[in-house]
């Protein structure tokens, strides 16, 4: 009879123990939150308004720079002095200046035949371009492939060379240096960069040249990117969203004002003589192609941006080929602001006006603040202030100026407008990557220089489409492993959320259930699913 006694309590025993103990972290968190929370949450809301309001500035500022541009700004071709090449009778070719066209590339089985055919039939006199693929596989079987397609077009009377390596120190930027060092490179004036998923147009030459030969101050001349797999599914339509307003946007602005932009490592062509004078590829970052621009710059090298000259690419279709691009386009520009922010602002050879538009505009603003703000104040900091309501955000910090970041980065691509949603939460849990990353870049922690090459499906992807198969069935992934990090933001959120509707304040709680959702997802390693052409 005692024995069913105790029995019968131990659950009383439990509960009570329970109860104590809630109502122990209960008073620790009432004692610890008037003292230490509520300061330290207020100054981050601080901070976090403040650089909201940097965000904001910046972008109403080149909302109203490119409505001035469209409006009143002559194009390049007249901005610029600019005519088309002619033949000359009397000194034939030789009037053609010397091409170089590079093609770095790294055991890119699935579309090495689409890079080299396309640069092999760009049109230009076959005597005054050379066709220079590096290749830095480590696959033999795909190094074999890459030769043989090099040699098959050689055979047509194509100047093609293959080049390799025995490492691959410094991975694309050491390619790119190791490719200038050859003989026959000392004959080229001009040199153009293609990534192994780049395919240009045949008169892509006619239409970049004339601005390096006419205009002797021009070191750069940089064209746009066309996503042929834009409509995959729905995280490449976010992309697309994002990196529309990049060119449409922010590469016009840096062009038509400073004539400085970030070089965009591919789709380009380069004056060999302004590259040499920036002091060459330099791999002490993962964006070579943004360092050696800001160097040129630096150099008094102006560059033009062509956003109607389009270069047919591939975005990535996988979550994990998408993170391993972002973590090197985050991580690598805040590393290099590190490096480079003093021998920007002792520069003697730019104005003052351009040095702060590449410290504070270009890489502060854009590159650093754009980053941390997203996820620090959209992700943490706006749900903390629910569990803590001592502390309110005013309404044109929450509310409008995030409206007003959102419309006008959605501007560049119109016929996504219905997916802007989507897009909001996906660029959030995208942010939690990108401010680890510049936080890593800024640190010089250890994965820094970390290099993935980014995974493409090329013909693949060509014959998934001819199908039929790409815009009909979703396609849903399993991530290999779980993403723990995501799925505590995402268990954060949703209490968060729980939490609001507890209270009956119901501020935030339908974006903190979408955005815990939208972070259960990435945490589960799902990639999406496909959305109908429109």
């Amino acid at each position: 009879m005692d024995r069913l006694s105790s029995t019968a309590l131990l659950p009383e025993t439990f509960q009570g123990a329970r109860d104590d103990m809630t109502e122990q972290i209960g008073l620790l968190w009432q004692q610890i939150k008037a003292p230490v929370i509520v300061p330290v949450l207020r100054l981050a809301v601080f901070l976090c308004l403040t650089m909201s309001v940097m965000l904001v500035v910046e972008k109403v500022y080149m909302a109203i720079v490119i409505v001035l541009v469209k409006l009143f700004r002559p194009r390049p071709e007249k901005r610029y002095r600019w005519e088309p090449m002619r033949d000359d009778l009397e000194v034939g070719n030789s009037a053609y200046p010397m091409v170089l066209v590079q093609i770095p590339m790294y055991n890119e089985k699935e579309v090495y035949q689409l890079s080299i055919g396309a640069a092999c039939g760009l049109s230009w006199p076959s005597d005054r371009i050379i066709i220079q693929v590096l290749d830095d596989s480590t696959d033999p079987v795909i190094k074999d492939l890459v030769e043989l397609e090099c040699q098959r077009w050689a055979s047509k009377g194509i100047n093609i060379k293959y080049e390799i390596r025995d490492n691959r120190n410094g991975y694309k930027a050491g390619a790119l240096k190791e490719g200038m060092k050859h003989s026959y490179v000392k004959e080229c004036d001009y040199v153009a960069i293609f990534d192994a998923d780049f395919q240009p147009e045949p008169d892509f030459l006619w239409r970049t040249i004339p601005f390096l030969l006419h205009n002797p101050d021009i070191g750069l001349v940089q064209a746009r990117w066309k996503f042929v797999n834009a409509d995959e599914c729905l995280m490449t339509r976010m992309q697309e969203m994002s990196l529309d307003y990049h060119f449409t946007v922010e590469q016009e602005v840096g062009s038509s004002t400073y004539a400085f932009f970030g070089f965009n490592g591919t789709a380009g062509v380069w004056r060999i003589s302004a590259l040499n004078e920036a002091g060459g590829w330099k791999d002490r970052t993962t964006v070579e192609d943004m360092d050696l621009a800001v160097r040129a710059s630096l150099k008094g090298w102006k560059f033009v941006f062509l956003g109607d000259l389009k270069v047919k690419n591939e975005l990535p279709s996988t979550l994990k080929a998408y993170r391993y691009q972002q973590h090197r386009w985050s991580c690598g520009p805040a590393n290099l602001f590190r490096k480079m922010v003093m021998e920007i602002a002792r520069n003697k050879k730019v104005t003052l006006w351009k040095k702060i538009h590449v410290i504070y505009n270009f890489f502060l603003v854009r590159k650093i603040v754009a980053h941390i703000v997203t996820f620090v104040f959209y992700c943490l900091v706006i749900p903390a202030t629910v569990l803590v309501p001592e502390v309110e955000i005013p309404k044109w910090g929450a509310v409008y100026i995030p409206s007003i970041i959102t419309l006008l980065n959605a501007v560049g691509t119109p016929r996504s407008l219905h997916l802007l949603v989507f897009w909001i939460l996906f660029e959030n849990v995208m942010s939690f990557h990108r401010t680890k990353a510049t936080f890593i870049g800024l640190l010089e922690a250890g994965r820094v220089n970390e290099w993935v090459v980014t995974e493409k499906l090329g013909d693949a992807l060509k014959t998934k489409v001819s199908n039929g198969k790409v815009s009909r069935k979703p396609r849903i992934r399993i991530g290999e492993r779980l993403h723990l990090l995501e799925l505590a933001v995402g268990a954060y959120l949703f209490f968060c959320g729980c939490y609001d509707v507890a209270l009956g304040k119901n501020h935030y709680f339908i974006y903190l259930f979408l955005q815990a959702i939208a972070f259960f997802i990435v945490g589960f390693g799902y990639v999406g699913t496909f959305v109908p052409h429109t």
